[in-house]
């Protein structure tokens, strides 16, 4: 009875606008797109520039595998269930790192003027949420990382694949290791900054992330499956390199890239090795670092040697952190008392 009162409205029709005002509302659509641009904070705008980094290198690989390297304005539902499932198999992500990038290349990408279907941010949600739910992934974005250890890396060598990739990844990790290095340092090293000397290396590691470059020395090791000094030999002569990155992508058919490899790609190839060998934790990028200070400290090195080699400032509590964690064991309070 109440709808029979309500008079029939009339079917909407878009506006009609003259020219004048259309070039004064395009006007205001570019503003607007300019300050909200303007408005995001500058630590965000990084994250969305890693995030779409991280999407680029996604569909690199992706080429690699089908034989064509799509746009990376391709983003679908395939191609954005695909990133989630890439970032926690490969790059082993944590779910939350994972929603975060989701929104960073959403973002990007409609910035970018390319329309991302809802069904395809959707998709990748309900491929996320049981992720969310397990608690060995949720772990992954806690805690910091753990040192390796001496033997470790014996086992990690022990496991090397007999191969081209195999050679390069030894002298990867045992690399990242000597130089207590970074994973963006490791990955921004040239071949021609490391040079050969009757006592093993000299190596320039270049400054990233704003820390200055700095030259360290790395010695034969008296176990030649753990030596740098043999390892980063064998891979130059086997990929028969003289100049520019010092360690390079390799494909699944073996065959060598021309670009350096980036910092996530030096964490997941140092992941992926330690996996490989069976050790009982989790290895990451920084995991080298680590185990280079705390197993420096333990043979008795001095304090101001260590921070010559991993570049730490004097009074870095990160690096007083690995050292009392190297000190725990030794004089210890509770030893020898009764």
């Amino acid at each position: 009875m109440t709808d029979a009162l309500v008079p029939r409205q009339p079917d909407a029709t878009p506006a009609v606008y003259d020219a004048a005002t259309l070039a004064v509302l395009a006007a205001m659509e570019k503003a607007a797109d300019e300050h909200l641009v303007r408005i995001i904070p500058d630590n965000t705008k990084r994250g969305y520039a890693n995030d779409w980094a991280l999407w680029e290198e996604f569909h690199d690989w992706l080429g690699e595998r089908t034989g064509h390297r799509m746009p990376s304005t391709a983003v679908t539902k395939g191609t954005l269930v695909g990133f989630v499932i890439w970032l926690d198999t490969v790059k082993v992500a944590a779910p939350t790192s994972i929603d975060r990038r989701i929104t960073g290349v959403t973002v990007t990408a409609r910035g970018l003027g390319v329309e991302v279907p809802k069904e395809a941010t959707v998709a990748a949600r309900k491929t996320l949420k049981p992720l969310k739910n397990d608690e060995d992934r949720i772990a992954r974005g806690r805690g910091a990382a753990k040192a390796a250890t001496p033997d470790q890396l014996r086992q990690m060598a022990a496991a090397i694949p007999d191969n081209l990739t195999g050679i390069r990844d030894r002298a990867l990790w045992l690399m990242a290791f000597f130089i207590a290095g970074r994973s963006a340092e490791v990955a921004a090293i040239r071949t021609d900054g490391i040079t050969l000397h009757s006592e093993g290396l000299k190596v320039r590691v270049p400054g990233v992330k704003g820390k200055p470059a700095r030259e360290v020395v790395v010695v034969y090791d008296k176990n030649p499956d753990t030596c740098p000094v043999r390892a980063w030999l064998t891979w130059k002569s086997a990929a028969g390199i003289t100049t520019g990155p010092a360690f390079l992508p390799i494909t699944v058919h073996g065959q060598l890239g021309d670009r350096a490899l980036s910092p996530e790609a030096v964490r997941e190839i140092i992941a992926r090795n330690a996996e490989r060998a069976g050790v009982a934790v989790r290895l990451t990028g920084h995991s080298m670092r680590a185990g280079f200070i705390t197993a420096s400290r333990r043979a008795g090195k001095r304090e101001e040697k260590i921070r010559e080699q991993s570049g730490h400032a004097e009074g870095s509590p990160v690096f007083w952190r690995y050292i009392r964690e190297a000190d725990k064991w030794v004089d210890a309070a509770s030893d020898g008392i009764l």
